[in-house]
């Protein structure tokens, strides 16, 4: 397998992920899950981009995914519209499925590639689900036979030259005790970035889906007593300051901190 050379400076590569809003499954059955990975073959086709690893948990998904033509935003809302449009019209439910905008983070290096990939794969193990090679519903076993949904010469490329020996490399890569080697570093950071970083644009949107209104600012509008009842609601979301909750939704970092 011969190695392939790319920049990863200029290299669109991006770790993203789709949450249950207020952490509420997203798959209720097989089914589900199926219909998910389906929609996924289908916007591959239409965005012409590379699926690198994925991971389906009962209330989130991981996607690693190499953004050809940069149009990640568009790829991520045509898998959204067409799941909840599926998941709704099922389960017979109207609103918001999903928690805010999807996240997304570039993937800059190798290593920090091969880290992020075993951490999705061993995102089951972690929950207690089954072991990272018997869970159905990740691209770990993808890696070890051939399949048309995964692009696995990139990742297994780092590992070798030698397709045979790449192969047995991810096995065994998978297969370190996380607590004794520098993936526990990784997950850690990882696990930052996901539930750190969120733009005042997200918390603005995060808080309409709690709240179940179309525009942060409304608020600003209701009398004294609903809105502090609402910004209650909202004060202590996890990770979420009161100075980004105050620029989100406009109003007094002091009004806040009072309720």
């Amino acid at each position: 397998m011969p190695r392939i050379a790319r920049d990863y400076n200029k290299l669109k590569v991006y770790h993203t992920i789709i949450r249950g809003i207020d952490k509420q499954d997203i798959f209720y059955s097989e089914k589900d899950r199926i219909k998910f990975i389906e929609i996924i073959k289908d916007t591959k086709e239409k965005y012409n981009y590379e699926l690198y690893a994925y991971c389906l948990m009962d209330n989130h998904v991981h996607l690693v995914i190499y953004d050809k033509n940069e149009e990640i935003s568009k790829m991520m809302q045509s898998i959204e519209i067409s799941y909840v449009r599926y998941f709704n019209q099922k389960y017979e439910r109207t609103g918001h499925l999903f928690q805010n905008r999807f996240f997304s983070k570039k993937v800059e290096d190798r290593e920090y590639l091969k880290m992020l990939c075993r951490y999705i794969h061993q995102n089951p193990l972690k929950a207690g689900v089954a072991k990272t090679e018997e869970y159905k519903w990740s691209s770990y076993n993808k890696y070890l036979k051939f399949n048309k949904l995964v692009d696995t010469k990139f990742l297994l490329s780092v590992f070798s030259e030698d397709e045979k020996e790449a192969k047995e490399e991810f096995i065994k890569f998978h297969n370190i005790n996380v607590e004794e080697n520098k993936q526990k570093e990784i997950n850690d950071m990882i696990e930052y970035e996901m539930y750190e970083k969120m733009s005042d644009e997200e918390v603005g949107k995060y808080v309409c889906e709690i709240l179940q209104i179309d525009n942060v600012h409304e608020i600003t509008k209701f009398n004294k007593d609903i809105r502090n009842e609402k910004l209650l609601k909202v004060k202590n979301l996890k990770n979420i300051s009161i100075s980004q909750l105050s620029r989100a939704i406009g109003i007094s970092r002091k009004i806040i901190e009072r309720l």
